[in-house]
Parts: structure tokens; C-alpha cells; sequence
């Protein structure tokens, strides 16, 4: 029998649903389609309104510590895309329940506890402003976290109310650079044997170390480039071992285009195999779309009528200013805090290299307190980690082996192992 672990105590996941003035609400949810009989954890929906009148309306999920709610860290969760849903990050990734693949069929998903769970604010939950507070996410929320944080903190120094007790954050696979992060692929594919070593000095030397914003004009950079392009173009870039399986629509096939988790609702219905081929993870997301579309689950959540015409696994149809291309100069005034933070890599992914993680964090000229070692889950490598210093600042830098990107949905064992370790001060 499968017991529910949310060792650590909430995690608060955002997801931007709908635009209109009105004052903070919340439910308490008790019990939820797909799964037989009440909850076994405390799991609250709700909105926050944001602005200087509420006019966008932020939906959150609030789920609690079964441990120790009241000595547990605050976590909460943002995730990337850019337009992805938090429910995502529930279904797919730290959250308390999954699916069932194997007794869910047709449109009656069925939902599982999840065994490796990472389980409006606080004046709303004055009882738990104490509780230390860490601000979490992966993917293109490696944009937004450090802003965030750096918010709170000129927020404390202020005297802003209510004080958040801010100890530190975690950021998985994050998108933290634009030249760095995206520069690296064409690295990694080469580490990993995608492309040769003739091909890939070529386009070091041509492209002189710039992948991701070429010169258009250097016709032996673009031809290389090219070349690599047709080399990775069947590659699974989330996790390059797993198949990659086809789409009704083509995704543009730029070694430099940083939209990479936008799968559409239409794109998964229409590639689920009709004849005997390989498992593709984009069939997990299917019961996603049929369970989160389904009026009933909807109304379960206490989500507003009309706010939400077909839910997305990512929303494409918002229209976003990428106006911060780099968050390491926010990385840098970090570094000269009482904070700690986690960063983890996926080793298999290739939408974001662990290689540019690396390099960016070499840019921050930190003191490194413990060098690249292994760590182990029941006596195997589950990665390899390295911890950095600065006076009363640290950051531990972590491989999760066989991960892909947004890590704990490939490993959620070695990443739930990482996160308890971490937040009770024990090395990795």
C-alpha cells in the first residue's frame, strides 16, 4: 500500500488563470476526481490578487506538511515555461499525487499518491511566518526566482510587512543565461557523442564560441551549425536517452530557440501511437489535459467559472517581453547574503546543460568549500555535487544521474533524497 511522503511542508505552485478585481478567497479541498475517498493531506486552492487593485488574479495550490507543520520550511514552488502550469509541477513532478498509468484508460484518469513527494500569502497563514522560507522552481523560473528573492530581501530591509523569514532557494534545470545556457548544447552534444570531435572544433573555431546568437553572415559558422542542427534534430532534448516521438505540428528546429517545453494539448491527443511503436513521456501528459479540462475536476478545485476556456500544459498564447536575457548579475548581490542555495541538474538533459550551470557559477568566483564527488542513494551514485562559499553564503551545485530536465519527474527518488538531505543540513 502506497503511502503519501510530503516531508517537506507546502509547496505554494502559481499559475496566472484569469484578469479581474476581487479580494483574496481559498478552499480547503477534501477530496478530488480520480481519487478514491478523502485526501490524506491538506490541500487549499485559491486566488491572490495582485496589483493596486487586484486586477490579475493568481491561482495557487497550498499543500501542508504531514511531518512537522509547524517547524517545517516554506517552500514555495514557481514554474517555468515561460506560461507553464503549477498543476504540472503537482501531476508531474514534486507534488503528492500522479497518475495511474496503468489502471487509468480512455478519458477516466485515475490519480496514485506519489511516494517521493516534496510536500496567500502568509499574512493570511500568520501561524507559519516564523517557519524558514525557501524560493523554489526550475526550467525558465531560473529567470524570475533570484528576482524574487532579491525582492524579499530589499522588502525585509525596509521594514516591509509581513517580514519573510528567507533562509535560502532551489532551482533545478533553471534557465539563468541566455549565452551560457544555450551556448552550452552544442558542448553537451558533444560530451554525450551527438556530434564528432571534427565538428565540433569546426564550429568552436567558425562560430568563435557564440551558438545561440550567430553572425548570420559567417557562412562557415552557419553551415556548421547546420550540421549540428541535423545531427541533434531526432534527439529527445528534455532527456536525450528517451525516444522522441512525432507532433502534429513541427517545433522550430533552432539550436537556439529557448521555447522548449510548449507541448499543446492537440500535438500529444495526435501522437499517441496507433500502432505498436516506443513509449514517448509526452503520453504521461495526456491524462494531464483530459483530467484538467474535465468540468468536475475543475469545480473540485474551486477554480472560477470562465477563467479557464482549455487548460494547457503550457500556455503559448501568452504574449511575454523577454526583457532580462541573464539573471547572474542577481546571482552576484546573492552571493553577499545569509542565504544557502541548491542547484540541481538533470545530467541527460539537453534543453539546459549542466555544463552552462557550471560555467555561470564559476562566473560568481566563489571559494569552493567540498570539490566535484559523488553522492549516493542506498550506495549507488545518484549524481555528483559540488559547494561553494562566501562568507555567510552557500551554494550547493548537484548532478542528478539519468535525470532529464525539470529533474525529480525522471528521478524522483535521488531527487526527493537530495531535497531532505539539503534542507536538514546534511551533506549530499
Amino acid at each position: 500500500m502506497l503511502r503519501c511522503r510530503t516531508m517537506w511542508p507546502w509547496v505554494l505552485l502559481l499559475s496566472l488563470l484569469s484578469a479581474g478585481s476581487s479580494v483574496v478567497s481559498q478552499s480547503i479541498i477534501k477530496t478530488l476526481p480520480g481519487f478514491t475517498g478523502d485526501l490524506p493531506f491538506i490541500l487549499e486552492t485559491g486566488y491572490i490578487g495582485v496589483g493596486e487593485l487586484d486586477e490579475v488574479q493568481l491561482f495557487y495550490y497550498f499543500i501542508e506538511s504531514e511531518r512537522s507543520p509547524k517547524d517545517d520550511p516554506l517552500l514555495l514552488w514557481l514554474t517555468g515555461g515561460p506560461g507553464c502550469s503549477g498543476l504540472s509541477a503537482i501531476l508531474y513532478e514534486i507534488g503528492p499525487f500522479t497518475f495511474n498509468y496503468a489502471n487509468s484508460s480512455g478519458n477516466k484518469p485515475t490519480l496514485l499518491l506519489n511516494p517521493y513527494s516534496w510536500t496567500k500569502w502568509l499574512m493570511d497563514h500568520s501561524m507559519f511566518l516564523s517557519n524558514p522560507l525557501y524560493i523554489s522552481g526550475d526550467s525558465y523560473s531560473g529567470m524570475t526566482v533570484p528576482i524574487i528573492l532579491q525582492e524579499v530581501l530589499n522588502g525585509n530591509e525596509v521594514g516591509d510587512q509581513p517580514p519573510m523569514n528567507l533562509k535560502g532557494y532551489v532551482l533545478g534545470n533553471p534557465f539563468t543565461d541566455i549565452i551560457y545556457d544555450l551556448n552550452s548544447r552544442v558542448k553537451f552534444a558533444h560530451r554525450t557523442a551527438l556530434i564528432s570531435d571534427q565538428l565540433y572544433e569546426s564550429t568552436k573555431i567558425n562560430c568563435k564560441g557564440e551558438y545561440s546568437r550567430p553572425d548570420l553572415s559567417n557562412a562557415p559558422c552557419m553551415e556548421d551549425l547546420q550540421v549540428v542542427s541535423e545531427c541533434i534534430a531526432k534527439i529527445q532534448r528534455p532527456h536525450i536517452l528517451e525516444p522522441k516521438c512525432s507532433e502534429l505540428s513541427p517545433k522550430p528546429n533552432k539550436l537556439w530557440s529557448w521555447s522548449f517545453l510548449g507541448d499543446s494539448m492537440i500535438d500529444i491527443l495526435t501522437s499517441t501511437p496507433q500502432v505498436p511503436g516506443p513509449w514517448c513521456r509526452n503520453y504521461n501528459y495526456l491524462y494531464s489535459y483530459i483530467w484538467a479540462n474535465d468540468k468536475t475536476v475543475q469545480n473540485a478545485l474551486h477554480v472560477r467559472e470562465g477563467t479557464i476556456t482549455t487548460w494547457d500544459r503550457c500556455n503559448k498564447s501568452m504574449i511575454y517581453s523577454h526583457n532580462i536575457i541573464t539573471s547572474i548579475d542577481y546571482h552576484h548581490n546573492l552571493t553577499k547574503k545569509d542565504l544557502r542555495g541548491l542547484v540541481y541538474s538533470g545530467d541527460h538533459d539537453m534543453v539546459i546543460p549542466h555544463v552552462g550551470t557550471q560555467e555561470w557559477i564559476e562566473t560568481l568566483n566563489l571559494t569552493i568549500g567540498d570539490s566535484w564527488r559523488p553522492w549516493f542513494v542506498e550506495s549507488q551514485v545518484a549524481g555528483f555535487v559540488t559547494i561553494y562559499t562566501e562568507k555567510k553564503y552557500s551554494l550547493t551545485f548537484t548532478t542528478i544521474k539519468g535525470g532529464g530536465h525539470t529533474a525529480p519527474e525522471y528521478r524522483p527518488r535521488e531527487s526527493l533524497a537530495m531535497v531532505e538531505r539539503w534542507f536538514a543540513y546534511y551533506l549530499l
